[in-house]
């Protein structure tokens, strides 16, 4: 009992003098870094200062003390940056599904101003802006140099006034420009339709209305088609969705998962880590699902085809998500600014961070691009005629009247099917994907 008090005892000197031997140096450290803080702030007063006297023309403090905030918050990533009062009410009138502007979502590459996606049914996806294009030009004004906020209050402007931009596109050998006349961008955040049994559910951006929308517009279409037993699945559609509300992606995530992590998030430090779990009920009750990205699929899309992917729930079908895997949290500022710091990255329920990689598709789906419709060529096709339209043709009368009835339907899913592919060659694959599924789990069972 001796030996072992005596042990502790010495520990516990041992750790005394380390203590007194290592905290001196660390103090000393600390004040050394205080004391250069202060002397970078004096600097930072010091050029404020000449800025205010010996500038060319003069500078209101107000603006100069706002730009330094906005540089010091971009240099740190593309996604950080200061929201004067202005643009802080902006934002969340955005996110509650109503803006001006011409619908289309940038982002900051090297200078430059790239289109992560434009907003379905605005006057820039109506004008034929596309993910990963690149804005150099607005109204003949060069972007570069300009911070993003700059460039992008350049693009604003009164309803019905024109703005013609000037774009960089892969594949295009020069740079053209696309005149948008600007409109009030009223946002539908998801809309939900049926493609015979398989509902599709396309959703555009997440704000408040998402999840509401997404809940809403499933029940009734569920309806529409007779109740869930005649449901063959579901399609999500979250092509050139540029994000939102990390609640919102939550939400819509939970909607089809029974249990098991959505999404964790981790700060700098690690007790910042936080984990959301899904909670038990699918809509669908476990019926296929398949869910179609692509470059300008981002943020919160991410979130739910990670979670989704992960978990095995849904086949993923396109082309490489945009890579945004990272959170930034809107901090309100005196004087009713605000600023957006990227505060923590985001991880699938497999523990991998998406930043600049993305999530993949299980299976790589291109659209193909749109071709000019040639009326004459579709008018030479051939038609050909079948048993039915010949003269005396025998009738078949081994059928019952609800028997042809439902061949009748059947053909004509089949031919929507056709058009639909024309008009949209992936979402066309994922519902064709659900019904082949959907066909073989029916077999199965019989």
């Amino acid at each position: 009992m001796k030996k072992f008090l005596m042990a502790v005892a010495g520990g516990t000197i041992a750790g005394a003098l380390l203590t007194t031997q290592i905290a001196g140096p660390l103090l000393a450290q600390g004040a050394e870094s205080k004391a250069s803080v202060y002397q970078q702030l004096d600097l930072f007063g010091d050029v404020f200062d000449r800025i205010r006297s010996l500038y060319v023309e003069e500078v209101e403090p107000k603006d100069l003390i706002e730009a330094a905030i906005n540089g010091m918050l971009t240099s740190l990533d593309p996604h950080s940056n200061y929201l004067p009062p202005k643009d802080a009410a902006d934002m969340e009138v955005r996110t509650r599904g109503s803006f001006g502007g011409i619908g289309i979502e940038v982002s900051q590459e090297e200078g430059f101003v790239k289109v992560i996606s434009p907003i379905d049914g605005t006057p820039a996806a109506e004008a034929g802006i596309q993910a990963g294009d690149y804005i150099t030009h607005v109204n003949g004004e060069s972007l570069l140099g300009l911070t993003l906020d700059e460039a992008v209050d350049i693009m604003r402007g009164p309803v019905g006034s024109e703005v013609v931009l000037t774009i960089v596109r892969k594949g295009v050998e020069e740079p053209f420009d696309i005149s948008i006349i600007r409109d009030t961008i009223k946002l539908t955040a998801a809309t939900v339709r049926t493609v015979g049994r398989v509902v599709v559910i396309r959703i555009t951006t997440f704000n408040d209305q998402t999840f509401p929308n997404v809940s809403e517009g499933f029940q009734k279409a569920i309806d529409e088609i007779g109740g869930l037993d005649r449901l063959d699945g579901v399609v999500i559609d979250l092509r050139n969705n540029p994000g939102g509300l990390l609640t919102q992606a939550i939400e819509v995530s939970d909607a089809f998962l029974e249990k098991g992590e959505i999404v964790s998030t981790r700060g700098r430090n690690p007790e910042n880590t936080e984990r959301v779990n899904a909670t038990p009920g699918d809509i669908t009750g476990g019926k296929p699902m398949v869910v179609l990205i692509n470059g300008g699929s981002a943020s919160a899309s991410e979130i739910v085809a990670g979670a989704l992917k992960d978990h095995h729930r849904a086949v993923i079908v396109g082309t490489k998500s945009f890579g945004k895997g990272s959170v930034q949290t809107v901090i309100p500022l005196r004087g009713g600014g605000a600023m957006r710091l990227t505060t923590a990255r985001y991880y699938t329920p497999s523990g991998r961070s998406i930043q600049a990689l993305g999530v993949s598709p299980d299976i790589v789906v291109e659209q193909p691009p749109k071709k000019a419709t040639d009326t004459e060529a579709d008018s030479a096709t051939p038609k050909f005629r079948s048993e039915a339209d010949l003269r005396g043709s025998l009738n078949n009368d081994s059928l019952t009247e609800d028997e042809i009835k439902m061949i009748e339907q059947e053909r004509a899913a089949a031919e929507e099917a056709a058009k639909l592919r024309e008009e949209d060659f992936q979402l066309s694959y994922a519902v064709d994907l659900i019904k082949g599924i959907a066909t073989a789990a029916r077999d199965d069972t019989k």
